[in-house]
């Protein structure tokens, strides 16, 4: 049995994943893709199987080698990640949609797999002055890795007119509404 793939994907800190939890509170038949990835575990909150399928590089690469994944990147230097082909098995079986919180050229390359059984949301903040501040909100960032976010998220704006819709998260209440409001359309096409 197949279902359909909605797809979240947004520059780090535009919401996206706040979203994509709101929805799967909401929506018993959406079923979260855990992607897989080479980067460690963040602090003791993220666990194997739950967050990410954490691979090691050799790992990654075999399951490369035995065409396992649907897409894969290496986002950032020495990490990969990938969208498994098992996983999107594992959650159609079950009798669900998928729904992906995914990095943008992953939303796309996605999108693409999928065709006209998906439907990819481009989640963005109003500028890149409050996506900084978000980003320096989360306590998470040092210097340098928050000027390498801003600097990849203003190159991943540039994609926003490749995907179905583009989402401005500038009030989180009406974004929540209006996701679940495009899933429950797009659901029933």
């Amino acid at each position: 049995m197949e279902g359909k793939a909605i797809i979240f994907s947004a520059p780090s800190g535009s919401g996206k994943t706040t979203i994509v939890k709101h929805l799967l509170e909401k929506n018993p038949d959406l079923g979260f893709s855990i992607s897989a990835s080479t980067r460690d575990k963040r602090g003791r909150t993220e666990a194997h199987g739950h967050d990410y399928y954490f691979l090691t590089p050799e790992d990654f690469k075999q399951k490369i080698d035995n065409n396992d994944f649907i897409e894969w990147e290496e986002v950032y230097e020495g990490n990969f990640y990938g969208t498994l082909k098992s996983e999107i098995d594992r959650i159609w079986k079950q009798g669900k949609n998928v729904i992906f919180d995914v990095d943008v050229k992953g939303g796309l390359n996605l999108k693409k797999y999928f065709g006209d059984k998906a439907l990819a949301i481009f989640v963005k903040v109003p500028s890149l002055d409050i996506l900084k501040e978000r980003l320096n909100d989360r306590g998470t960032e040092s210097p340098e890795s928050l000027s390498r976010r801003l600097f990849k998220a203003n190159f991943e704006m540039s994609f926003q007119d490749q995907f179905d819709v583009v989402l401005v998260n500038e009030n989180l209440h009406k974004s929540l509404k209006e996701a679940q409001r495009l899933y429950e359309e797009f659901k029933t096409k």
